[in-house]
C-alpha cells in the first residue's frame, strides 16, 4: 500500500473504545428524554425504574430465580470490591491474573486487606494461567475475559461444581457478550459502560445463595465504608437487590441503560448479543488472517475475546525496536487514526505490551470494522514509514 493514499471508506462509528464503549447503533440523547430528573431515586417512579433495569438485566442475561441482582457504586470497580472486602476472609483464597485488572485485584488483597493465606496464579498477556492448578476448597477471585489483554477464558468446565469456596468473578466485558456459566459463579460483577454501551457511575454485583449465605455467616475482622454494607443485624440488606441503592444513583444514566437494556432485546437477547460479538470477532479474524504485520495478543483461538480484541505488531520491522520505539510507534498509530476521526482511543492498555485494543461488543457495527481494516493497514504503513526515514 501507498502510505499517502488514505482509504476512500471510513467507520460510520469512529468509536471503537474498550470503556466508555460505543453506544448503541442509532442512539442520540434522544433516548434520554424521559428521565427521571429533579427527583428522588426514593420516590414511587424512581424505585420503579431502578427495580426495571434489575428485572430487564436478570430476564437477558438468563439468571436463576435464586440469585440477587443489585446497583452498586463506582461502576465494575466498586462492585468487584465490595465483594472483596465483605466476602473474602473466611477462607484461603486462589488469586487469578493474567493482565491488569486482575492483578489490581490481588493487589487489593494483598496490601490492602492484608489476607495471610493468598495464593497468586499468574500469567503473562497473551495466555492463561494453569486453571488446572486451583483449587476451589478455597475461594477464587478471577476475571472472566482479561480487557487489557483480550484473552477469555473457554468456559466454565475447569471450576469445580462441588466447590467449596466461593467464585468471584469480574466479568465486566464479558457480560451480555459471553455466555456466563451462573451455576458455577457466585458473585459476578460488571458495569454498564461495557458490553451494553452504557454511561459510567453504576456497577452491578449479582449474588449466588452460597454467596448470601457467606455474608450472613462471616462477618470480616477489617471495617467496612458504609458503601460497602450488604448486611445489617447478620442479616442481608435485600433492599440493595430491589433497587434502594447505598448511595444516589444518577436518573439519566439509568435511563441510558433502560435505552440500551432494551435495544438488547430488540436484536434477539443474549443470544443476539452474543452473535454480533463473535461475528466482530470473526471478522476481525479474517482480516488478521489476511495481514501479515499483525496478530492477535491472545496465542490460542479459543481464548480470543469477542469484545476487547488486544493486538500485536508481528512484522520484522517492528519487532527490531527497541522496546520504548514500539510503544511510540503503536501510539502513533492510534494517534494518526484518531486524528483522521476513523478510530479513536484504541491504543493498547498503558500496562500492557505495545499493540492495538479494539472494542468488538454488539454495540459495535461490524461494517464499521470492516471500514476500519484499510485505515489499519494505511496507519501502520504511514508510521512505518515515517520511523524509518
Amino acid at each position: 500500500m501507498n502510505p499517502s493514499q488514505k482509504p476512500d471508506t471510513r467507520p460510520d462509528n469512529p468509536n471503537f473504545s474498550s470503556g466508555p464503549c460505543a453506544k448503541r447503533p442509532g442512539w442520540t440523547p434522544q433516548a434520554l428524554s424521559n428521565a427521571l430528573l429533579g427527583r428522588s431515586h426514593r420516590s414511587k417512579p424512581g424505585k420503579i425504574r431502578l427495580q426495571k433495569v434489575l428485572d430487564e438485566s436478570r430476564d437477558i442475561l438468563g439468571l436463576p430465580d435464586d440469585y440477587r441482582i443489585g446497583i452498586v457504586a463506582a461502576s465494575d470497580t466498586g462492585a468487584v470490591e465490595m465483594a472483596l472486602w465483605s466476602l473474602l476472609g473466611a477462607r484461603g483464597v486462589d488469586m487469578l491474573a493474567w493482565e491488569s485488572f486482575g492483578s489490581g485485584w490481588i493487589t487489593d488483597v494483598t496490601k490492602q486487606l492484608k489476607l495471610d493465606d493468598v495464593r497468586t496464579i499468574k500469567a503473562d498477556y497473551g495466555e492463561l494461567p494453569d486453571l488446572g492448578s486451583v483449587d476451589f476448597s478455597r475461594d477464587v477471585v478471577f476475571t472472566w475475559n482479561g480487557t487489557t489483554s483480550g484473552v477469555r477464558v473457554a468456559d466454565g468446565d475447569w471450576i469445580a461444581a462441588d466447590r467449596q469456596g466461593l467464585t468471584i468473578c469480574d466479568a465486566t466485558s464479558a457480560a451480555f457478550a459471553m455466555d456466563l456459566p451462573w451455576e458455577k459463579l457466585d458473585a459476578v460483577t460488571y458495569s454498564w459502560q461495557k458490553a451494553m454501551g452504557g454511561e459510567a457511575q453504576h456497577g452491578i454485583l449479582i449474588l449466588s445463595p452460597r454467596a448470601v449465605e457467606r455474608l450472613e455467616s462471616y462477618t470480616p475482622s477489617w471495617p467496612l465504608p458504609k458503601i460497602f454494607r450488604l448486611t445489617k443485624g447478620g442479616k442481608l440488606i435485600e433492599g440493595v437487590f430491589r433497587g434502594e441503592t447505598i448511595n444516589t444513583p444518577s436518573m439519566l444514566v439509568v435511563e441510558d441503560a433502560l435505552d440500551g437494556l432494551a435495544w438488547g432485546r430488540s436484536v434477539g437477547g443474549l443470544k443476539g448479543l452474543i452473535g454480533r460479538a463473535e461475528g466482530n470477532l470473526k471478522a476481525i479474524t479474517g482480516w488478521v488472517e489476511g495481514t501479515p504485520w499483525v496478530d492477535f495478543l491472545a496465542t490460542e483461538p479459543a481464548l480470543r475475546s469477542c469484545t476487547s480484541v488486544c493486538l500485536k505488531v508481528v512484522d520484522d520491522w517492528f519487532q527490531g525496536l527497541d522496546p520504548d520505539q514500539q510503544a511510540a510507534a503503536a501510539k502513533r498509530i492510534a494517534a494518526l487514526l484518531d486524528e483522521e476521526g476513523v478510530a479513536y482511543d484504541i491504543g493498547s492498555y498503558r500496562d500492557a505490551p505495545a499493540g492495538l485494543r479494539i472494542w468488538a461488543g454488539a454495540t459495535v457495527e461490524q461494517k464499521d470494522l470492516e471500514a476500519l481494516f484499510p485505515w489499519l493497514d494505511w496507519a501502520y504503513q504511514t508510521v512505518k514509514a515515517e520511523f524509518s526515514a
